[in-house]
């Protein structure tokens, strides 16, 4: 399509922060108070989208809070005809980040038709169950397809994703992360899991994909006034001594996101982004595009 702002199947981050966002509600200090004062400074919640200009179709990677940004933001590299122009969103779990900007596509906001709502079976049930969720599938603003761990989801021609099953915090429902397929790449976008070691299939995914935008929440442990244990995820420093002894075109494909409001990689360059670098590593930015 002419009017968009690539001509191969792109995949775009749309989202890097935790599922508060950040600034996050309630927070005043050094790490949110600049981006209360300039919203510039501010991030929205982990979300990735793929845009493909053959077919003119356009799919996101979790609804968070941030979903009308976030959707306004894809209009602006990849606009369509009619709202909200979106051929599915694949969910990774239910957590208030990851599925609770799909209330915009009630009656109360924009109205959708249809918007095919791809997630794992408990996630589906939890949907169907749970008002006010239930509604958007009673007047069909959302229709949902249910996924299984590993099994492929045909895109276009070209384009496929491929649900992978990971251990994290399960109240209401499974988590997965996502293989993203294009014609000359792919990646994994997995924001949110436990602790690699309680996942025997990281290296080997890693080694699957070209980009893996990963779980990077805690910097370190030291950023908390509760129990880790509580909401575990591994540190950035844990996944760089984790990933750290494997080859430099292995750790080159990650890119930490997801990062709480605490997190110093969302602070201007410093130590901690310092320390991503040295291990080969990067961080993700709102805003990045990579052809797939």
């Amino acid at each position: 399509m002419e009017s968009w702002q690539f001509a191969d199947p792109t995949l775009i981050v749309l989202g890097v922060a935790q599922d508060g966002g950040h600034p996050q509600a309630g927070c005043s200090l050094p790490c949110c108070a600049p981006a209360w004062a300039d919203a510039r400074l501010g991030h929205f919640c982990a979300c990735l989208a793929i845009a493909d200009p053959e077919s003119g179709k356009r799919w996101m990677f979790d609804a968070t809070p941030d979903f009308p940004a976030q959707l306004h933001a894809l209009d602006q590299v990849a606009p369509v005809q009619g709202r909200p122009g979106l051929d599915g969103i694949f969910l990774t779990h239910g957590h208030i980040g990851h599925y609770t900007g799909l209330m915009h596509l009630g009656r109360e906001v924009m109205g959708a038709t249809g918007v095919g709502v791809h997630a794992m079976p408990k996630m589906a049930a939890f949907l169907r169950k749970y008002g006010p969720w239930e509604l958007l599938t009673r007047l069909n603003n959302v229709v949902l397809h249910e996924l299984s761990d590993r099994t492929t989801v045909p895109l276009s021609p070209s384009l496929e994703i491929q649900p992978i099953a990971v251990p994290h915090r399960s109240e209401y429902t499974e988590t997965v992360g996502f293989i993203l397929r294009g014609p000359t790449r792919s990646a994994l976008y997995l924001p949110d899991i436990d602790k690699w070691h309680r996942w025997r299939d990281a290296e080997r995914t890693l080694a699957e994909v070209d980009l893996a935008f990963i779980d990077g929440t805690f910097f370190s442990a030291d950023e908390l006034d509760r129990p880790l244990e509580e909401i575990p995820h591994p540190t950035v420093g844990e996944s760089i001594a984790f990933f750290g002894g494997l080859p430099t075109a292995q750790r080159n494909k990650i890119h930490f996101l997801h990062f709480n409001h605490t997190n110093p990689l969302l602070q201007p360059e410093g130590e901690a982004h310092a320390m991503v670098h040295e291990a080969g590593m990067h961080l993700a930015t709102q805003g990045q595009r990579f052809s797939l």
